[in-house]
Parts: structure tokens; C-alpha cells; sequence
């Protein structure tokens, strides 16, 4: 996610170079896409055929806000009372 929503709005990344910046096996980072596909925060599109596939990742904006909030409330909570 965090990945994601430094790239400029509406821009994706391919899975590879996804997969190559934070370091998963493919096996596990589709786990993940998966389960933030299905909660609405991101979207996939496959294109091609075969070799020369190629799967785009980006942030919806639904995504985008649930992120901005999730790293809102770890600020509150390092800041501390």
C-alpha cells in the first residue's frame, strides 16, 4: 500500500516491479493484492497474452483514503499522549 501511494495519482506499477521493490515471492504478493483487491483498495489489469503478459497494480481511491488513515492514526499513536 504504501508502495502504491507514493506513485502519482492514477499511476500503477507492474507486478514484477512491485514484487521487486518489496521483496515478496510471487506466490505471496498475490495473496495480498487479492485481499486488498476484494476490500475495494486496489486494482489489478492483466494485459497481453502468454510471455507477453503483463499485470498492473494500482491504488483506488477508496484505497488511497484507507491508507491515509491507517498512517494517520500510527502518527497519533507514536506521538503518544
Amino acid at each position: 500500500m504504501a508502495t502504491l501511494a507514493a506513485l502519482p495519482d492514477g499511476d500503477a506499477l507492474s507486478f514484477t516491479r512491485l514484487q521487486t521493490q518489496i521483496a515478496l515471492t510471487p506466490g505471496n504478493l498475490i495473496t495480498h493484492l487479492r485481499k486488498l483487491e476484494d476490500a475495494g483498495y486496489l486494482e489489478t489489469k492483466k494485459t497481453g497474452i502468454g510471455a507477453s503478459s503483463r499485470t498492473t497494480v494500482t491504488l483506488t481511491p477508496q484505497g488511497l483514503k484507507a491508507f491515509n488513515a491507517y498512517t494517520a492514526v500510527l502518527s497519533e499513536l507514536l506521538e503518544g499522549p
